[in-house]
C-alpha cells in the first residue's frame, strides 16, 4: 500500500501537502479535532442504539487519515482510491480487533469511502432514483421524497461540522461558497440537481440543506402521459404548442413539477434553432445540439460582482437568440423575457410560482410593478397579452400525485381585464379506498385556439385539429 504508516503508532500525521482542490476538499470533513457543535435534541431510540457504530467509525476514520498519503490517492481514479481505501481500513480494524459482522463490516467500508471520495451519508439516497428530494435538518433528521410523500430515514452525520463540510465541498464545485458570513447559498450537483444551502447562525438547530434530484433518465410527455398527468389529447397539443414556438408560462407550487415540464417542452424545438438558457442554478437539460447555458453569480466577500437573472435575460438579447428559456421567473427580469417574446423570439419559455393561470398572470404584472418599472397598469397588461400565448398550471395534489390542471390561452385585453380561455381542465372526481385522488382531463370544446394560424404556419394544423376532435370524441 502506498505512503501508508502502521495504524498503531502515535507518531504525528506526516505532512501531506495536497496539491489538489480535490485532496483539500477531502481532507476537510476528517479533522479528528473535536468541533463545537450546535447542541442537538435528544436521539430518537433508533439513533442513541446506533451511537457505538458511529464511534467505532469515527475511531477508524482518524486512523485511516493517520495512515494513508492523501496526495497519492487524488492521483487514482475513483475505483482504485475505494478499493485502496478499504484496504487499508480493513488493515485498521485487523490491528485494533475491531469486532464487526460481515455486514457490518461492509457498511462501515462503505461509509467510509463515502466520507473521504464523494457526500458521506448522502451517497445511498443520491443513487436512489425514485427520490425525488433530500432534506436534511442539522446532523440527526434527514426526510426524502418518495412518490409525493414526505419520511423521516436513518440518515445522520457525525455532527454539524460534518454536515457543514459536506455543504461546502457541495457548493465549491460550482465556485460558489457557503459559511457564517454568506449562509445562504444555491449551487447543483454535477447531473444538474438543484441544492439550496441554509447554515448557521440563519438555521439554528445546524445546517439545513435540501437537495432537488433530477432523474437520471429524463421524463418525456408521452410518460406523464401514462402516470395520469395529463390526458393523450393533451400531451398532443402540448408537443404542437412546443413546435410551432408559442410563447409559454409554467405555473406552479413547490414541488409541482413545473421544471420537469419545462424540460418535456423543450423536447419540441428544433435541432436547428440556437437556444439560451438563464438559470439561478443551472439545471434544465436540453437535448439540442446549440444550446448556451448561463447561470446567475452571487456577490463575492466585498459585495460585489453578482450577476443577476435580469443582466443574464439582457444579455441574450445580443447574442442572437431564437428562443430564451428562463428556469424561474422570480423578479424584474419578467420584464425583459416579455420583451424579448414580443419582439422576434417566439417560442421562449420560464416558469414562476402561481397556484392558477389568472394568479400567475398577476404575479407577472406584480413582478414588473415592484421592479421599478412606473408604467399604467394597462400598458403591462397589454405586454403581457401581445406577449405571452399559453399558460400551462401544474399541481401536486394532496395524495403527492402531479396533474397538469390547465393548458390556458391568454386571448386579450377587454378595457383593463386580461382575457384568457381554457383549452384542457382537470376535474377531481372523488377518492378510493387508498386515499388516492380520482379525476379526469377534460377538453372545454374550444374549436379553434388562438394559435390555430400559428399551427397552420408551422404544417401543425391538421395534427391539431385531430388532437381537438379526439379529445371532444373522448368527452
Amino acid at each position: 500500500m502506498f505512503g501508508k504508516r502502521s495504524a498503531t503508532t502515535d507518531a504525528p500525521r506526516a505532512s501531506q501537502g495536497p496539491s489538489s482542490t480535490v485532496v483539500e476538499a477531502i481532507a476537510a470533513p476528517v479533522a479528528i479535532t473535536p468541533q463545537p457543535t450546535i447542541p442537538q435534541p435528544a436521539p430518537a431510540p433508533e439513533t442513541r442504539r446506533s451511537d457505538e457504530y458511529y464511534q467505532t467509525k469515527g475511531a477508524i476514520f482518524g486512523a485511516l487519515i493517520e495512515a494513508i498519503d492523501l496526495s497519492q490517492l487524488s492521483k487514482l481514479d475513483a475505483e482504485s482510491a475505494r478499493e485502496e481505501i478499504r484496504d487499508i481500513v480493513n488493515e485498521i480494524i485487523a490491528i485494533k480487533n475491531v469486532v464487526l459482522s460481515i455486514a457490518e463490516q461492509e457498511d462501515l467500508l462503505e461509509d467510509i469511502c463515502n466520507d473521504v471520495l464523494g457526500y458521506g451519508p448522502l451517497e445511498p439516497l443520491l443513487a436512489r432514483d425514485e427520490i425525488a428530494d433530500i432534506m436534511v435538518n442539522g446532523s440527526t433528521k434527514t426526510y426524502i421524497e418518495v412518490a409525493g410523500k414526505i419520511q423521516l430515514t436513518s440518515v445522520r452525520f457525525r455532527d454539524n461540522a460534518q454536515l457543514m463540510n459536506i455543504c461546502q465541498r457541495i457548493v465549491s464545485q460550482v465556485g460558489r461558497r457557503v459559511d457564517e458570513a454568506s449562509p445562504i447559498c444555491d449551487a447543483r450537483l454535477l447531473d444538474g440537481s438543484r441544492v439550496n444551502v441554509i447554515a448557521p447562525p440563519l438555521a439554528i438547530d445546524g445546517p439545513a440543506l435540501t437537495i432537488r434530484k433530477f432523474k437520471k433518465d429524463k421524463l418525456t410527455l408521452d410518460q406523464l402521459m401514462r402516470y395520469g398527468s395529463i390526458s393523450p389529447e393533451g400531451a398532443e397539443i402540448l408537443k404542437i404548442i412546443g413546435r410551432v414556438r408559442c410563447n409559454v408560462l409554467i405555473s406552479g407550487g413547490t414541488g409541482s413539477g413545473k421544471t420537469t415540464l419545462l424540460n418535456c417542452m423543450t423536447n419540441y424545438i428544433d435541432l436547428d434553432e440556437r437556444v439560451i438558457t438563464c438559470e439561478d442554478a443551472a439545471e434544465l437539460q436540453l437535448q439540442q445540439p446549440h444550446v448556451v447555458r448561463l447561470e446567475t453569480r452571487p456577490p463575492n466577500l466585498e459585495g460585489q460582482g453578482a450577476i443577476t437573472m435580469r443582466d443574464l435575460v439582457k444579455n441574450c438579447l445580443r447574442m442572437r437568440p431564437e428562443r430564451i428559456i428562463v428556469g424561474e421567473v422570480r423578479g424584474p427580469e419578467a420584464f425583459d423575457l416579455l420583451q424579448a417574446m414580443n419582439t422576434g423570439h417566439d417560442g421562449s419559455m420560464g416558469t414562476l410560482h402561481a397556484n392558477s393561470p389568472r394568479e400567475a398572470l398577476s404575479r407577472l404584472e406584480s413582478m414588473i410593478t415592484m421592479g421599478g418599472f412606473s408604467l399604467p397598469a394597462r400598458t403591462i397588461r397589454e405586454m403581457i397579452t401581445s406577449s405571452v400565448d399559453v399558460i400551462i398550471q401544474a399541481a401536486r395534489l394532496r395524495d403527492g400525485s402531479r396533474r397538469i390542471t390547465h393548458i390556458t390561452e391568454v386571448m386579450g385585453l377587454e378595457g383593463e381585464t386580461v382575457i384568457t380561455q381554457d383549452l384542457f381542465v382537470y376535474d377531481i372526481t372523488g377518492e378510493d379506498s387508498n386515499g388516492k385522488l380520482k379525476g379526469r382531463h377534460r377538453s372545454t370544446g374550444i374549436g379553434r385556439p388562438r394559435f390555430w394560424e400559428r399551427a397552420r404556419y408551422f404544417n401543425e394544423e391538421a395534427r391539431l385539429a385531430a388532437a381537438l376532435d379526439a379529445s371532444e370524441l373522448r368527452e
